[in-house]
């Protein structure tokens, strides 16, 4: 088992929540480890959170030999009161599909969007407002 990951001070946009269940989402059959290196928590931590997203109906899984397969309830809305009537699915489509533009930073997606590091905020032609691309 390896240490524990490098420590963050300060606040974050996202919580560990959203986070492991973001992993999960970019693979189903992602290991708690991998979770855990990927999200720079500890092992027992990643299990904790998975346990409070399964209790709380966000998340399931099967066990098949030694391999866990997870499953996310797309349509469960997030708890803020904030946030009410937003399914959970928007919040991951959001943060996989920026997980995907950070493997591919060495050109454009498939659907024609520009990689991260091509694609500065700009504005938009109606409004001069920024545009988040």
């Amino acid at each position: 088992m390896g240490g524990v990951p490098e420590s963050h001070t300060g606040w974050t946009f996202l919580t560990n929540h959203a986070r492991v269940l973001a992993a999960i989402a970019d693979d189903p059959n992602v290991r708690i480890r991998d979770i855990a290196a990927h999200c720079r928590l500890t092992e027992r931590a990643v299990q904790k959170i998975i346990g409070d997203l399964e209790q709380d109906g966000y998340l399931s899984h099967t066990r098949e030999g030694r391999t866990n397969t997870y499953r996310i309830e797309p349509g469960k809305v997030l708890r803020h009161p904030a946030e009410a009537g937003l399914p959970v699915a928007s919040l991951l489509s959001l943060l996989v599909e920026d997980e995907a533009r950070r493997k591919h930073v060495d050109g454009p997606l498939d659907d024609g969007s520009p990689a991260a590091d091509e694609a500065p905020a700009q504005p938009s032609s109606d409004s001069g407002a920024p545009r988040l691309l």
